[in-house]
């Protein structure tokens, strides 16, 4: 009789939507070699199918994947689904991630210099509604390892492309009220124009690319639901 064929484990990490549907925050999987991202979510679906009704993106090794990605022993996989939309030198940039509110003044006095002639902060907060529906508050979580490789390469990109000279972004997790602050960017520079230019860079690109997945919890008994769209990496 033909051996069967070799396998291999690796290791799931499940977020959100995905975490509902499959009941676990993490899964050691085993899977014949060859096996692709898109093909292991398919597995799990046999037993899950429930799966198959959340749209997600892919992640291997914290970085974003293409569905036909075969996987290799022991890597760490992500099914990313729909996002709410550093590490590196501390002195230029900073992602933080918090339960805490979040103070804008104390992150413009750590970011500006005698040299900036302009500070930018936007402040994303939470409205009491969206979609028809009242809000009572947003609910955050997050993949805090990728989301940290994802937003320093961001970092890097809007130094290279704007003549800013810091920047900070920090971000809520857990519930955040109506009227509080979900997100702060904070870029400083010589000149209004870059400052505003990169502040709206990385806002865009963290709503589209970093993972962080949003909740609402609505009104009159409205229940609670995941919102937001799939991944859009750059390139792709």
């Amino acid at each position: 009789m033909p051996e069967p064929a070799p396998t291999i484990q690796v290791t799931l990490r499940c977020f959100a939507a995905v975490r509902e549907a499959l009941g676990r925050e993490e899964i050691v999987v085993e899977v014949p070699r060859g096996t692709t991202v898109h093909g292991l979510r398919e597995r799990l679906a046999a037993d899950h199918p429930e799966l198959l009704r959340v749209p997600v993106a892919f992640a291997v090794n914290r970085d974003y994947a293409r569905p036909d990605a075969e996987l290799h022993a022991g890597d760490e996989v992500a099914f990313i689904p729909p996002i709410s939309g550093g590490s590196g030198s501390r002195e230029l940039y900073r992602f933080d991630l918090t339960e805490d509110a979040i103070d804008p003044r104390a992150l413009e006095t750590e970011c500006r210099t005698d040299a900036d002639g302009a500070v930018v902060t936007f402040a994303g907060t939470t409205r009491d509604h969206n979609d028809g529906a009242e809000v009572l508050s947003l609910s955050y979580e997050t993949y805090t390892e990728m989301a940290q490789r994802v937003m320093c390469s961001l970092f890097e990109e809007a130094i290279k492309r704007f003549p800013i000279t810091r920047a900070r972004v920090v971000h809520r997790l857990g519930e955040v009220p109506v009227g509080e602050a979900s997100v702060v960017v904070v870029v400083t520079s010589p000149h209004r124009g870059p400052a505003f230019d990169a502040c709206r860079f990385l806002m865009d690109r963290l709503k589209n690319e970093v993972p962080i997945w949003k909740r609402e919890k609505l009104r009159d008994d409205g229940g609670e639901r995941w919102v937001g769209d799939l991944p859009k990496p750059s390139g792709e």
